[in-house]
């Protein structure tokens, strides 16, 4: 999993506190901190929606469509279709969580894990010479991509405001999110703080 800073409103933070004083007659104060910090104390999150930020993120095709259900953030995905697929992901090994159908542990032997890491690099390449075969006999992309596993890599860019930011950083850097997922939370969260450092600190105080 990798994730890369692509491009941030520029003066975002100012902007934000720009368009929440529309009805102030004071609307070019630079003193935005606290202002910032006293709307995202009070639940006023619509103001976020005035700056955006594009993260670029690279992993499986399992995690990204984890991602792509939040709705409120825009989206350009790696296409199957148009460009051949080389590379996967590996995905470590985990037990299933008895409590929580949705979340794993990672307390598997060193030998389960060996086992894991073993057949999923074998099925790996093994689908991706069944893959490129299909190409050299002229199979179109499209179709050919049916026999890839989950664990294809895939590259996608994430569009979003900075509320919508927020929630996703609160919802995914939890620890009952999957752990493939959550680091791409973890990875986000400190370019939002370069980019937002007043709203990062507003939302989560060190």
């Amino acid at each position: 999993m990798q994730v890369r800073f692509v491009s941030a409103t520029p003066r975002g933070e100012e902007l934000i506190a720009y368009c929440a004083r529309v009805s102030s007659k004071d609307q070019n104060n630079p003193r935005i901190k606290h202002l910032l910090k006293y709307c995202i104390e009070h639940g006023h999150w619509s103001i976020f929606e005035q700056a955006h930020m594009t993260i670029e993120i690279i992993g499986s095709r399992s995690i990204t469509r984890q991602v792509l259900r939040h709705k409120s953030f825009c989206f350009q995905e790696f296409s199957q279709r148009y460009q051949e697929v080389t590379q996967f992901e590996q995905v470590r090994a985990r037990r299933q969580a008895e409590n929580n159908r949705q979340s794993s542990i990672d307390n598997l032997s060193n030998d389960v894990k060996s086992w894991w890491a073993e057949v999923l690099m074998k099925h790996q390449q093994a689908s991706l010479e069944l893959y490129n075969s299909a190409l050299e006999k002229g199979i179109a992309r499209e179709v050919a991509r049916d026999i890839l596993p989950e664990s294809a890599q895939t590259r996608m860019y994430m569009t979003g405001n900075i509320r919508s930011w927020i929630h996703y950083l609160n919802l995914r850097d939890k620890e009952d999110t999957q752990y493939e997922h959550r680091i791409i939370a973890e990875a986000i969260k400190p370019i939002l703080k370069e980019h937002y450092p007043l709203t990062y600190g507003a939302v989560w105080p060190s």
